[in-house]
Formats: structure tokens, C-alpha cells, sequence
């Protein structure tokens, strides 16, 4: 059995280091998304389906009995593969099931990203200036100073431009429309990791909603936002753990 772990935006797979550290497996397995943390290859149009069909090929590359975990944007990807090839996968899990749901409103910060002009300016701000201006823009987030060091060192226009175009691929009703598919996700054991204080990813009654639609369970990460794995890693790595062992 791998366990795959798949991260968002603007990170790279350094996130994951609290929580890979309390897993304590050896079969744990990082993907980064291009322009997160690896190359953005020539040609590649950093769609939310690019990215799915990026993590199809990565999966398909791993074989073997696959438990896919997804973080942020890397949690629609895993969603989206789940959605097109369940059978690529044991079980599944993420923690933005809500971005599929029709009432879902984009964030303030991605409708920026999603405006022409503004997207551009607000993506130089956060990718410009050194290394420590990213890394205390991170810091500001919640993520320790260790880590957001080493994503912030990989930080720049590459994942400026991947920003812009996964986020502007999915403005809505794009996602809503990528959701009338939720329900094929069932052929898979599924869980929804619900961070209660995460303000991107919809409240809690779209999150929960989403979650049946696609046969998931709910594991509630109370008092914990957006970056969870960070925050508490052993409450996520708990979270995770009881789910694998449901499958056993």
C-alpha cells in the first residue's frame, strides 16, 4: 500500500513534513503539482483538468494499491481523478470537497486571482521581493517559519503563472459543473477532512453536503484551519489513520 499526499497553492510538498514526521510510514509518497514545486513543463496549460490528467499519469506511474490524500487544490485534483478513474485508487481523501457544491463562491483572494489585471498584480506582490518576504507573508498564514522558508525559496513566476491559470480554469460555474460527478466518486472509499476555522473551502453544511454526494465520510478537524497539517499533525494523522483502518 502507497500513501500518496498531494498539496495546493502557493505550497510546495515541505507542507507535509509534521504530518509525514507522527504517520511514521515508509510508504509514503509526495506529489507536487507543476509550477508547486516542480517544473512547469513547455506546453502545459495548468487547467484544473491539466492537473488532473498530470496526477492520473503520476498514479498510474506509482501502481500498486494507492491511498490519495489532497490538500488545497491538491484536494480538487484528487477529487477530479477520482471523479474520471476510481479505479486508480483504494480510497481517497480530501479536505476541499466544498468548491464542488453550486453554492460555492470562490474566496476574495481568488476572485483576484481570477480578474484580469488585478490577478497579475496581486500574483508580483506574492511571488516578488526575497526569499524572506515570502516567508513572513507564509508565517503570516500560520505555516512555521522552517517551512515556509523552504516553500518560499521555491516561489516565483512559475507558480505565479500556474496560480492564474488553474484558479481562472475554475472560475465558476466551472467547479459546480465539474460536481454533477460527485457521485461517481462513491466507487471508492472516500473521506472529508472539515478544518472547522478554513474559510476557503466553503461552510460547513456545503462541505457536509459535498461529502454525501460522494459517499464520503466526515472527519471533523476542530479549531483547525486551512493548514492543518501544520497546525496539529497529529490530530490529521489520527484522522487519516482511523480511515485507513476502516478499510483494512
Amino acid at each position: 500500500m502507497t500513501v500518496v499526499l498531494v498539496h495546493g497553492n502557493p505550497e510546495t510538498d515541505a507542507l507535509w513534513d509534521p504530518l509525514v514526521d507522527v504517520l511514521g510510514r515508509d510508504d509514503v509518497v509526495r506529489l507536487s503539482p507543476p509550477g508547486f514545486g516542480a517544473p512547469l513543463p513547455d506546453g502545459f496549460t495548468a487547467t484544473y483538468l491539466a492537473y488532473r490528467d498530470w496526477l492520473e499519469r503520476a498514479v498510474e506511474g506509482i501502481g500498486g494499491t494507492v491511498d490519495l490524500v489532497g490538500h488545497d487544490w491538491g484536494g480538487g485534483h484528487v477529487v477530479n481523478l477520482v471523479m474520471h478513474r476510481p479505479e486508480l485508487v483504494r480510497s481517497w481523501v480530501s479536505d476541499v470537497l466544498g468548491i464542488f457544491d453550486p453554492e460555492y463562491i470562490w474566496h476574495d483572494m481568488a476572485q483576484v486571482w481570477q480578474t484580469a489585471g488585478e490577478g497579475e498584480q496581486l500574483v508580483e506582490t506574492m511571488m516578488g521581493g526575497d526569499v524572506e518576504d515570502r516567508t513572513a507573508a507564509l508565517v503570516g498564514y500560520g505555516i512555521p517559519a522552517d517551512i515556509a522558508a523552504r516553500i518560499a525559496a521555491e516561489q516565483g513566476e512559475e507558480m505565479g503563472r500556474a496560480i492564474l491559470s488553474v484558479y481562472r480554469s475554475a472560475h465558476q460555474p466551472a467547479m459546480a459543473e465539474a460536481g454533477r460527478a460527485l457521485e461517481t466518486a462513491r466507487a471508492r472509499p472516500g473521506l472529508s477532512l472539515l478544518a472547522t476555522e478554513d474559510s476557503y473551502v466553503g461552510s460547513d453544511d456545503v462541505r457536509r453536503r459535498t461529502a454525501e454526494r460522494a459517499g464520503a465520510r466526515t472527519e471533523v478537524l476542530d479549531g483547525l484551519g486551512h493548514w492543518w497539517m501544520v497546525q496539529d499533525p497529529a490530530l490529521g494523522a489520527a484522522a487519516l489513520t482511523r480511515f485507513w483502518e476502516t478499510l483494512d
